[in-house]
């Protein structure tokens, strides 16, 4: 059985609901923690997951910032300084990664509240957090506002990348679930990966084949 609903019955469900279940339906999302500081010298650490995939040369990403409706530490540092780091999480930080989702005043540190550790790397101005694996340092390329949700897109440029050695295969592969990185889906579950395969180039007359 199956049942479908029309965008009319989406938005007519009760508005706790219809963001659970929207945020729910895209599926397993990427998931990292984005740490930056004030100029005067604030630190903050904010989990993410609408991270996305933009081009390899240059190399850059994006990620979606929620309406600017409340005070958003992290929108307003990496305006202010034009630089962040990104942070993979894994098994062992996921409990601290979901408390950094918390409402804390400007002047209380995630990283202090979630229990984690302040990082400061090659005199990158925002600071990494040391338990996680695979760290990147990006600087702001471009804010993007959209209109129909009042959502804020962000593009970045990567400077660098922090990974494990053995994580990175001959082809250029970034294994992540050697790294232990996880996924997530919605806002609030949390999931481990198990691959299925890696597969062959996929061309017109050849179907795919396992790597």
């Amino acid at each position: 059985m199956q049942t479908e609903f029309t965008s009319d019955a989406i938005l007519a469900f009760e508005q706790r609901y219809r963001a659970t279940f929207i945020n729910s339906l895209g599926g397993f999302k990427s998931l990292a923690l984005i740490g930056t500081k004030s100029k005067s010298g604030q630190t903050n650490l904010a989990v993410f997951n609408s991270f996305f995939h933009v081009g390899a040369n240059p190399p850059l990403f994006g990620f979606i910032v929620r309406p600017d409706s409340v005070d958003r530490h992290t929108l307003s540092n990496i305006l202010e300084t034009g630089v962040f780091t990104v942070n993979q999480v894994h098994e062992e930080i996921y409990e601290h990664a979901h408390q950094t989702a918390a409402r804390y005043p400007r002047e209380v540190s995630e990283f202090d509240a979630a229990k984690l550790t302040e990082e400061y790397k090659s005199d990158f101005f925002a600071p990494y957090v040391l338990e996680s694996k695979i760290k990147i340092a990006a600087s702001l390329i471009q804010k993007t506002d959209i209109a129909e949700n009042g959502t804020i897109m962000i593009l970045a440029k990567i400077n660098s990348v922090t990974i494990p050695s053995n994580c990175i295969g001959t082809d250029g592969f970034v294994d992540l679930e050697k790294a232990g990185t996880i996924t997530c889906q919605g806002l609030d579950s949390y999931h481990t990966t198990k691959r299925l395969s890696r597969l062959t180039y996929a061309k017109p007359d050849t179907w795919p084949k396992p790597m």
